[in-house]
């Protein structure tokens, strides 16, 4: 605290003009320096309060997009089994009709093997006649 020389009728008015003086402008000095971090203070609120919410924004586009990989991740392998059920369902198709081609062609197979005999025989048949006729000549003659 500060001490004033006593003069007549009390302080002196120099000294204490003096001190106002320069408590005012240290006051003023103060003032304007709190004025000037209570700006700072606000600017700097606000530019917490931008980045907060701009981290919430972040925060959201962040599970959408965890989400959507999810949703994707489900709808390719769903359309994956799908196709593996729809690739069986043609394999078990073209196999059935391959077996049934094949049992037509084993089925014609054995038609002409027995065609092919029945052939062999009366071809046999017809030529034993005609050796039975050949003999037939020699014996009468």
């Amino acid at each position: 605290m500060r001490k004033f020389n006593n003069s007549f009728p009390g302080y002196n008015k120099k000294e204490v003009n003096s001190f106002v003086s320069n408590v005012t402008t240290e006051y003023e000095s103060m003032l304007n320096n709190l004025k000037d971090r209570d700006k700072q203070i606000e600017l700097l609120t606000k530019e917490l309060d931008h980045y907060k919410n701009l981290e919430a924004t972040l925060n959201r586009a962040i599970m959408i997009a965890e989400e959507t990989t999810q949703n994707i991740k489900k709808n390719a392998f769903d359309e994956s089994k799908i196709i593996i059920e729809e690739a069986k369902k043609n394999a078990s198709r073209i196999i059935n009709n391959a077996l049934i081609k094949a049992e037509k062609v084993e089925n014609e197979a054995d038609n002409l093997k027995k065609q092919v005999e029945q052939y062999k025989r009366r071809y046999k048949n017809l030529l034993e006649e005609q050796l039975d006729e050949v003999e037939r000549l020699d014996i009468n003659n």
